[in-house]
């Protein structure tokens, strides 16, 4: 299958770019709904991120009366079972394996690369740094849940069973349930993976306690 390159918003460093942040919106958004939070994460002025806000390509989506949207995926259902089309999943994970490769090319090794993700972007980055076979520095997972629902992905690859996973999930989300979340740490726990949790008292979003609390994270992974 030939992938097209996502369009994208990318935000460079002052200095030359030594790391790399690639950051998946949530459905119907874009890359634009989570660019400006490079200036809210206060990270030090001789940081050399390289933040990377890809747009999910247009298609229809089925909860929503197939409207076509910016979606990583079809979502099928709202049971947390059926809710992923798996081929739409695979689709996007090739896609951002381009755009990592495409910063290894740069320069950039995947050991400084972070794959990071809100809602259904938290999906495929959890989805594909799970199954990506070189190490990265992170895997940030933000209200969001397993597309195998109660399984961990199939063929997963060593290279990142003891890569720093974040997830983050707010505790009055009514759009994907934090029980959902849980149950993807519950899967990563089990296997022993270098996953953290933590929860907020927020809806299916992003608050500045949290923002600050993903700015440290960020620094630590790419020191």
């Amino acid at each position: 299958m030939t992938t097209t390159s996502l369009e994208r918003i990318t935000v460079e460093p002052q200095s030359t770019a030594k790391a790399c942040v690639i950051w998946l919106h949530g459905l119907g958004d874009s890359g634009a709904g989570f660019a400006p939070i490079v200036p809210a994460l206060k990270l030090p002025s001789d940081h050399n991120i390289r933040f990377i806000f890809p747009h999910a390509p247009d298609r229809a989506v089925t909860i929503n009366q197939g409207y076509v949207m910016k979606a990583w995926y079809d979502i099928k259902s709202m049971d947390l079972h059926n809710r992923a089309d798996m081929a739409g999943v695979l689709e996007s994970e090739t896609s951002i394996h381009q755009l990592i490769e495409e910063q290894i090319h740069s320069g950039i090794p995947a050991e400084k690369i972070i794959l990071a993700g809100f809602s259904q972007g938290g999906v495929v980055s959890l989805f594909t740094g799970l199954r990506f076979p070189q190490k990265l520095a992170g895997i940030m997972a933000l209200s969001c849940y397993l597309p195998n629902a109660d399984k961990l992905p199939e063929n997963l690859n060593e290279a990142n069973k003891t890569t720093s996973i974040l997830q983050n999930h707010g505790e009055q989300d009514e759009v994907v349930l934090m029980s959902a979340g849980k149950m993807a740490n519950k899967l990563l726990v089990e296997q022993n993976y270098n996953v953290e949790w933590k929860t907020y008292n927020m809806p299916h979003s992003v608050l500045p306690e949290q923002i600050d609390d993903i700015s440290l994270w960020i620094q630590k992974q790419l020191a």
